[in-house]
C-alpha cells in the first residue's frame, strides 16, 4: 500500500531561535521526498540544513504541500516554487502565492518594522508551479497519495492532508508544543469562524486518524482526546469573547481576561513557566482576541 511505505520526519525550524515552535515535515516515499509546510522565509536556511541531514538537497524536492498560506506555514513557498517545486495549496490561497501583495500589506500593518526580522522574504510563486486544491483532491507525490480536506475555521483556505492513518493538521488542531499537555487556539483575523472550525473537527474525527502531525509542534497519538479538547476550546474562546463584549469590555480588558485564563490553564496542565513565553510567541493572545472580536462583529452585523 503506497501510504504505508512513507518515512515521516519532523523538522524543527527553530523559529526565532526557539526549539519546537514551528515545524515542517519531510515525508520520504518510494518516489522521493515531499515537504509538508515550508515555514517562514526567515527559517529557510534552517530548513535546508535540516533536509541536508537526510541527504536531501532543494533540487530533490518536487512537491510541497501547504496547509494554508499564513507566514509561519507557507512563507517560504515562493522560494521552493522558484526552484521548480510544485506547490499544492487550497484554491482560495493559490492566488495569494502568485501575487502576495495583499497578504503582505495586511501582515505589514500588523507587524510593522518587525515584519522582515520575524518572517523574512515572501517571494511570489510562478503561476505554473502553483496547484490549486479542492476538497477531496488526491495528490500523487513521492510515490505516495495524499488526500486534501477542506477544513475552514482558522482560515477559509485551510487544508488538512491525509496520508493513510495520519494527518498533517496545520492549525486546525491548535498549538500543542511537542509532548506538552497544554493546547492553545490561534484565532487570528480576518477569517476565524467558530461554526466552520467545529464542522471541520467533526469531519476529521470521523476519519479516525491514528496520529496527527501539528505544525506547532510535532506528532501526537492521543487523537480522540485532543480533538475533543480543541472543540471545547473553540466553544470556550467564542463564548468568553461574547460574554465580555456583552459586558461592555474593551479590547484591552478582553485580552487581560484571556491572558489570565491562559495562565491558569498553563499552570493547571503542569506546563513549566519557562515555556509560557513559547506559547505566547506562536499564538499571541492579542491577535486571537482580534479574530474573536471580528467574528462577533460580523455575526452581530
Amino acid at each position: 500500500m503506497k501510504t504505508m511505505t512513507a518515512q515521516i520526519h519532523t523538522l524543527d525550524l527553530r523559529f526565532q531561535g526557539q526549539p519546537e515552535a514551528v515545524a515542517a515535515f519531510l515525508v520520504i516515499g518510494p518516489g522521493g521526498p515531499v515537504l509538508v509546510e515550508t515555514g517562514p522565509g526567515s527559517t529557510l536556511e534552517r530548513l535546508i540544513a535540516e533536509l541536508a541531514r537526510f541527504g536531501i538537497q532543494p533540487k530533490d524536492v518536487h512537491d510541497v504541500l501547504l496547509t494554508h498560506i499564513h507566514l509561519d506555514h507557507g512563507g517560504a513557498a515562493g522560494w521552493w516554487a522558484q526552484q521548480g517545486a510544485r506547490v499544492h495549496v487550497h484554491h482560495l490561497g493559490a492566488p495569494h502565492l502568485i501575487d502576495p501583495s495583499k497578504l503582505l500589506m495586511s501582515a505589514e500593518r500588523i507587524y510593522g518594522e518587525m515584519m522582515k526580522p520575524l518572517w523574512g522574504e515572501y517571494l511570489a510563486s510562478p503561476t505554473e508551479r502553483v496547484y490549486a486544491l479542492h476538497d477531496g483532491d488526491m495528490i500523487e507525490a513521492g510515490g505516495l497519495v495524499f488526500t486534501a480536506f477542506d477544513t475552514p475555521g482558522h482560515a477559509r483556505h485551510h487544508m488538512v492532508y491525509q496520508l493513510g492513518p495520519v494527518a498533517f493538521t496545520g492549525d486546525l488542531a491548535g498549538i500543542r508544543l511537542s509532548a506538552r499537555a497544554h493546547t492553545r487556539l490561534p484565532t487570528p483575523p480576518p477569517e476565524f469562524d467558530c461554526e466552520a472550525w467545529l464542522e471541520s473537527l467533526d469531519r476529521m474525527r470521523a476519519v479516525n486518524f491514528q496520529k496527527l502531525y501539528l505544525t506547532h509542534f510535532g506528532p501526537l497519538e492521543d487523537v480522540t482526546e485532543h480533538w475533543a479538547n480543541v472543540a471545547r476550546l473553540v466553544n470556550a474562546y467564542t463564548e468568553i469573547a461574547k460574554h465580555e463584549i456583552e459586558q461592555g469590555a474593551d479590547r484591552e480588558a478582553i485580552i487581560a481576561r484571556f491572558s489570565g485564563d491562559e495562565h491558569t490553564r498553563m499552570e493547571a496542565s503542569g506546563l513549566p513557566e519557562k515555556d509560557f513565553g513559547l506559547y505566547a510567541s506562536i499564538g499571541p493572545i492579542g491577535m486571537s482576541v482580534d479574530g474573536l472580536l471580528r467574528y462577533w462583529k460580523k455575526k452581530q452585523g
